[in-house]
This record gives C-alpha cells, sequence and structure tokens, in this order.
C-alpha cells in the first residue's frame, strides 16, 4: 500500500467519523476539530514513506509545529469542550431549511473540507516522489520563512486572545468595552492577519514540494489555492457578522488591509464631524 492511498484512507475514515458525529451531537465543528491533527498525520505518513528523506521530515516536523500551535489556540477557546460549535455555523443554519444545511454539513462541511485538507498536504506527495532531489539552501529558507509566519499567527492568535479576555472582563464589569472589536497590534495592519499567515504557511509547504520537483508548475498548487478561495468566503461571512454587529466596523474596513498586512490608510474625517 503506497502513502498516497494511506492518506486516502485516513481521508475517507474521518470523513465518515466527523459527518455521524455531527449528526448524534447535532454539532457541526468536529472538522474544526480534527483540522490541525490530520494534516500532521498525512506529513508524517509521507514522510515515513520516504525512508525520512530530510526534506520530508523537516516539512512534517513543520507541520506538526503548526498544528500543535492551532491545537493549543483552539483548544483554550473551548473549541473541543461540549457546545463548541462555530458561532458562524448557527448563522448559516437559521439561514436555511434544515435539509439545505444537512447537505451542506455533508457536502461542504465534512467532504469538501477534509478533501481539503488533505489537498494541502500533497506537496508532501510530490517531495517524495523527488525524494532523490538533494536538500539544499532553498529547502532551508523556506523553513525559515514557514517559522516566521507561525510566529506571526501565534502573535495574532494572543494578541486575539488577551482583547477578548480584556473584553470579557468589561462586560462582566458592568461596562461596555470600547473598541468592541480588535484594531491594535497585527490588527492595525490587517483585518485577519491570522488568515494571512495560515495560508502563507500551506504556500511555503507547497514551495517545499515545487523546490523537489524543480519547478512551481505542478499541480498540487490546486491545495494552497483552494484553501485561499476557502479565507476569501470565510472572511466575507465572517466580516457581513461583524458588520451587523459593529456598525463602526464599516470605518475599520475603509483604513485597514482586509488580509495583507499594510500600513493603515487614513481615516477620512468630514467638516461636520470635526467642528
Amino acid at each position: 500500500m503506497d502513502a498516497l492511498l494511506v492518506c486516502l484512507w485516513i481521508c475517507a475514515g474521518t470523513c465518515l467519523a466527523v459527518w455521524l458525529l455531527s449528526l448524534i451531537t447535532r454539532d457541526t465543528s468536529w472538522v474544526d476539530r480534527v483540522w490541525s491533527i490530520v494534516p500532521v498525520a498525512y506529513l508524517w505518513v509521507f514522510a515515513a514513506f520516504s525512508g525520512m528523506d530530510p526534506r520530508l521530515v523537516l516539512m512534517a516536523v513543520l507541520v506538526t509545529l503548526w498544528g500543535a500551535r492551532l491545537t493549543f489556540n483552539f483548544a483554550r477557546k473551548g473549541g473541543y469542550a461540549p457546545g463548541g460549535e462555530d458561532y458562524r455555523w448557527a448563522v448559516l443554519r437559521a439561514r436555511m431549511r434544515p435539509w439545505q444545511f444537512q447537505v451542506f454539513n455533508l457536502l461542504f462541511i465534512t467532504v469538501y473540507q477534509n478533501v481539503l485538507l488533505l489537498l494541502i498536504t500533497l506537496p508532501a506527495f510530490t517531495a517524495l516522489q523527488h525524494a532523490g532531489t538533494p536538500f539544499g539552501a532553498l529547502d532551508v529558507v523556506l523553513g525559515v520563512v514557514f517559522l516566521a509566519l507561525l510566529a506571526g499567527e501565534t502573535i495574532a492568535d494572543q494578541q486575539q486572545w488577551e482583547f477578548h479576555r480584556w473584553k470579557a472582563a468589561e462586560t462582566a464589569a458592568g461596562r461596555t468595552p470600547h473598541p468592541r472589536f480588535l484594531q491594535t497590534g497585527l490588527f492595525r495592519l490587517s483585518r485577519h492577519p491570522n488568515f494571512f499567515f495560515e495560508q502563507a504557511q500551506w504556500w511555503v509547504v507547497f514551495l517545499f514540494g515545487a523546490v523537489a520537483a524543480g519547478t512551481v508548475l505542478d499541480w498540487t498548487v490546486i491545495g494552497a489555492v483552494l484553501l485561499t478561495l476557502l479565507f476569501i468566503g470565510s472572511t466575507a461571512f465572517t466580516e457581513g457578522i461583524s458588520l451587523s454587529k459593529y456598525p463602526e466596523y464599516a470605518d475599520y474596513r475603509r483604513t485597514t488591509s482586509a488580509i495583507v498586512p499594510w500600513l493603515p490608510r487614513r481615516r477620512e474625517h468630514s467638516p461636520a464631524a470635526a467642528s
């Protein structure tokens, strides 16, 4: 049995498990709970089948660090606790008929996202097919870039965690939090810096495969592309919810980059506002 077939079996088993659990518990966030775990398993399968090729071991170690960080952050937000369903699914469920949401649950939440988790790791399959390509300076550079992006995402998540803890404390004390959403630190440069760093890490994973193959014209780029498209859709959906809750979010959108960190634009002040 080859590495890809093993990973396909893992993917199929995970799809079945998370779908059944979503039906039993009426909680559709089971894919979120395996999101940081399954890709790590795929990378180590490819590394093991390569005979522990240095490039694939490095890729597996980096993705393991990615998974450990994401698991920790998800756990401290209560993602693994009962009732830890992503709030966005409740919003979407309210907009659909029950049967429509169940079809969405099966085809998109369960199957599509699990297939995507496999696809983003398939540059490791390319690296396995070209395991004879020597480990070199480009691999080291990509490893350093990955770690820098991982550090950026860790900082963004910590800033978000600290903000929400402060916001909860203010609310518990009977005070109205101001501001009502995070706009400082990395969130001054991007409305979703953690989204940027997350996507960028998987583009680096793709580049590892490209280095092994000696070309960027490799079909496994589809994983990084589809992940980016998923985040574009997720960003639009999340921001729609934010706008409905916080009218002032519209001004934040006008002045701050959506994904890629960039210097904020100046806010426009009307004469009436200045007087």
